[in-house]
């Protein structure tokens, strides 16, 4: 395993019954956890910024590739990747490391399996912290069946799990354009063009705002996309009618403190009903898209230091 640039050198942990690669730092804080969970399609390397800040601040910081990604596990099966599974991953981190709990941190996809292992482990969750995504309740209908209705069969939740293996070889094909092309800042607002967007971006000659990353920092994600291809990351969205079924019996409040950070130009909206679902979520917005922690990696890391020692004082 190569190092990635100036990042923590990984470890692959058997757990659960794959293994993850884990990036690790603050090893000296032991008793200390938080656990950074990243999102699609991205890689541990999402939370370079924020690694050293919160070490420095005396966390122990776990960081995984979560299954089918990276150097982790890539099971074959669609339904090794539900919610049952990926949560069953950080229960299981944790008690590699000894663990009872741990303050959990996600972006995006992290973020649902972070509300997710609030639900389904709750005595394993101390404080959650959530980027972009916030809480989803449990639609009367599928996940699936309920976004094709409302958003239509090119949305790409939808596309990807009634047309399965089609967005896969267009990525797969132009892996390092797509990233290039999705990994943005500053995106204007524009109406959406016919078609799947996540096709259409892997496609399009010139993307629209300015470049996230640099070189260098692209290349970390387009090279580990062009081991592993896309559609072990893309399973994570075939099992959201799984997971809506695994759910059905499971109280849907979630009693931890927590923190909600949006950008205010993410096309992800604000839930106006969270607390009802979160009741003790404090929220914040940040003058960002949808990359919150790469995008404002500093403003990030004080929110996220300020909650946390707020929490610690109460």
């Amino acid at each position: 395993m190569s190092r990635i640039l100036d990042f923590p050198t990984p470890t692959l942990i058997s757990v659960n019954g794959i293994e993850l690669e884990v990036f690790e730092a603050g090893q000296q804080n032991t008793g200390n956890p938080v656990v950074l969970c990243h999102g699609w399609p991205e890689h541990a390397f999402s939370w370079r910024h924020q690694i050293p800040a919160l070490a420095a601040a005396g966390y122990h910081v776990i960081v995984p590739n979560q299954r089918g990604y990276g150097n982790s596990s890539c099971p074959a099966e669609v339904t090794s990747y539900d919610i049952e599974q990926l949560t069953g991953d950080l229960a299981a981190l944790l008690d590699h490391y000894g663990y009872q709990d741990a303050t959990f941190i996600g972006h995006d996809w992290g973020a649902m399996v972070v509300w997710g292992i609030a639900l389904l482990h709750p005595s394993r969750v101390n404080k959650i912290i959530n980027l972009a995504l916030p809480y989803q309740a449990r639609t009367e209908k599928p996940w699936i069946e309920f976004m094709e209705e409302l958003l239509g069969s090119d949305y790409y939740f939808v596309h990807f799990n009634r047309q399965p293996g089609v967005a896969d070889a267009v990525l797969d094909k132009n892996a390092s354009q797509f990233l290039h092309n999705l990994l943005r800042k500053n995106v204007p607002p524009t109406p959406p063009e016919p078609g799947m967007v996540m096709i259409n971006l892997a496609r399009a000659a010139s993307p629209l705002g300015a470049p996230l990353l640099n070189d260098n920092e692209l290349a970390v994600f387009v090279s580990a996309f062009e081991k592993t291809g896309f559609t072990s990351s893309i399973n994570w969205y075939r099992n959201l009618d799984r997971n809506w079924h695994i759910l059905a019996d499971v109280d849907p409040v979630i009693q931890k403190p927590s923190l909600m950070i949006y950008g205010d130009h993410d096309l992800i909206p604000r839930s106006p009903d969270i607390k009802d679902f979160v009741p003790n979520v404090d929220e914040v917005n940040l003058n960002c898209g949808h990359w919150i922690q790469q995008e404002r990696p500093e403003e990030t890391n004080q929110v996220i230091l300020n909650w946390l020692e707020q929490q610690s004082a109460t």
